[in-house]
């Protein structure tokens, strides 16, 4: 794809999984939900492996180590190895390996994904932030995280002790709900410090790096449920992107993104990888997607027809963000979508 504004989601005459060699999946709201498979995604991932596309497993959680994760998926039924697995822990193991010496100290606010990752680099990890460390990394530590070791991250920084963030996401889900994230955490070191983090994660450039190295892409798409981490990594990567609406995003959402946010292409599940993708087509002052047409009025998005509703939002999706241009669409979308069930 090219950086240009995109105006609508694209057509594909192929399945998704025969037009790119290597999906690269999201894990939260795209797999699994609350540690269980999403429905359909493990009929999906296996019928698309068998048919040759290659699946590589990218997240931005750094807790856990790609056996760990890898394991995990595979007791849902979707054989993983661990070399399949890319975490935000390697992005920023890399990135500091390129700045400090070999075999440097590094102080870990996290958890053992953030070591696994620092010793393959060759970095040694340490505790306090009196082992005179050469930089500090922090990545999600899980609900148990003591508060303590903000602080040590609080000691060294204000030492002037370069300062790593494996991602900024400030949420993260759960089987409970929506927690506080590794952006939350980092937060509390920025405000007390007022030092700015080197951050690794998506949607930034370090992790798309790392998941071309260690996968060999060479036409990745990329499958996500966020629109800015996922769809915005995608977009700072030059890469296409699948939007799937099993997780954080809704209609409204997507109809307001910004150009870094739109997906090329929109599908409800998994499933989208299986086939491929109606066009969008422009229909008079409006678009046309199936048995759908959408305008674009004075102060509402418009919606005629029948059919799939998920061809009715790629309509929609095409009037916003034409208007929109490089902006955000602020018309009222909501009697619109509620024709689509959305």
């Amino acid at each position: 794809m090219s950086q240009s504004v995109r105006t609508r989601p694209e057509g594909s005459g192929q399945a998704l999984s025969e037009a790119y060699d290597t999906a690269l999946l999201d894990l939260d709201g795209v797999v699994y939900a609350g540690g269980n498979a999403i429905v359909h995604a493990v009929e999906s991932l296996a019928v698309a492996r068998e048919g040759g596309m290659h699946l590589a497993y990218v997240t931005n959680n750094a807790l856990r180590t790609p056996d760990v994760v890898a394991a995990h998926l595979t007791a849902l039924g979707i054989p993983t190895g661990a070399d399949d697995v890319i975490t935000s822990a390697q992005a920023v193991a890399r990135l500091i390996s390129e700045q400090v010496p070999a075999g440097a100290r590094v102080l870990v606010i996290g958890g053992e994904g953030l070591r696994v990752a620092l010793r393959e680099r060759g970095l040694e990890p340490v505790e306090s932030a009196d082992d005179d460390p050469a930089a500090v990394v922090q990545g999600y530590g899980g609900p148990e995280l003591p508060w303590g070791r903000f602080a040590e991250a609080c000691y060294a920084v204000a030492r002037g002790v370069p300062w790593f963030a494996s991602n900024t996401d400030l949420t993260i889900p759960g089987a409970r709900g929506i927690g506080p994230g590794n952006g939350a955490a980092v937060e509390v070191v920025r405000i007390a410090t007022g030092a700015e983090p080197q951050v690794a994660g998506k949607p930034l450039p370090p992790m798309h790096r790392e998941t071309i190295l260690r996968t060999g892409a060479e036409r990745p798409l990329v499958v996500g449920d966020r629109l800015d981490t996922d769809i915005e990594g995608a977009f700072n990567g030059d890469v296409d992107s699948l939007l799937v609406l099993t997780g954080v995003t809704d209609g409204a959402q997507l109809l307001a993104a910004p150009p870094q946010h739109r997906p090329t292409y929109v599908d409800a599940d998994l499933r989208g990888l299986l086939t491929g993708q109606p066009e969008v087509v422009a229909d008079g002052d409006g678009f046309r997607c199936g048995g759908w047409a959408a305008v674009a009025r004075a102060e509402r998005l418009e919606l005629e027809g029948e059919g799939a509703a998920l061809d009715g939002l790629r309509a929609l999706c095409a009037a916003a963000w034409t208007v929109a241009g490089e902006g955000t669409c602020t018309l009222d979308a909501e009697k619109a979508l509620a024709r689509l069930g959305l």
